[in-house]
């Protein structure tokens, strides 16, 4: 399967002034495309701690998006870190810069020029018209961090992502989680390459516990469903139909 990750970039997330939106979006977008998102990283607005990262994503993941950091302001340092992971430097774009000068028209000033700079090499992705694409550096894709804004662009590139897709049964039940860690154990020692999720819930009413199962195998699935439900009807644990 392909693996991706994600870096969120900005000293407002790690100061909690504003919440990150966009890699739970990405994250759940990826999955549904078949994408096994490994690894989530905040980084501050640092030049050096950018480039490290996306040097170390870059060589880990098969695809890698970026979020934040991509504006006209002193500390939208995005580009300038990538460029520098990959040995690059940046360049003003002439589309790019046409694109703004259209969009800005008359209110444009020379700093909203500067997202018009991008490394060298980049590739322009998924824009047409005044439509601003979305830019890419081998294997990393760079995205804004306005959710909304995000999440246009991402919808119009997201299908060259998909892969075969995960399949998921899930499973709820009135119980502790001690009652079934051993179960659990015995059936991830029948089906070693399952995804298996336990999640507690303390405040719902009607289950106390989400099991997922997940694989891209659906016959897989299936056999490690079918055995879960057996060894729970072994210590009287019946699911709860939703």
């Amino acid at each position: 399967m392909h693996t991706g990750g994600i870096i969120v970039i900005g000293n407002e997330i790690l100061s909690g002034k504003t919440r990150d939106e966009n890699s739970p979006y990405l994250a759940g977008e990826l999955r549904n495309l078949g994408v096994d998102v490994r690894k989530i990283s905040v980084i501050p607005d640092d030049l050096d701690l950018i480039s490290n990262e996306v040097r170390q994503f870059s060589k880990a993941y098969d695809y890698v998006f970026t979020t934040c950091g991509v504006g006209p302001t002193h500390d939208d340092l995005t580009m300038d870190g990538i460029a520098m992971a990959f040995g690059r430097k940046t360049h003003r774009h002439p589309e790019l810069e046409s694109t703004l000068r259209q969009y800005y028209s008359q209110n444009l000033v020379d700093g909203n020029l500067r997202m018009a700079d991008i490394p060298g090499g980049a590739r322009l992705i998924g824009g047409t018209g005044r439509w601003f694409p979305t830019i890419a550096v081998e294997n990393v894709y760079i995205f804004p961090g306005v959710p909304e804004i995000l999440r246009r662009k991402f919808e119009r590139i997201k299908e060259m992502f998909r892969d075969a897709p995960f399949h998921l049964r899930e499973i709820y039940l009135q119980a502790d989680e001690g009652q079934i860690a051993d179960l659990l154990h015995r059936v991830l020692a029948e089906f070693p390459e399952l995804l298996l999720g336990s999640y507690p819930y303390f405040d719902n009413p009607v289950y106390s516990i989400k099991l997922t199962l997940e694989s891209k195998d659906a016959a897989y699935v299936e056999e490690a469903h079918a055995m879960l439900l057996a060894e729970l009807r072994k210590i009287d644990l019946i699911p709860i139909e939703l």
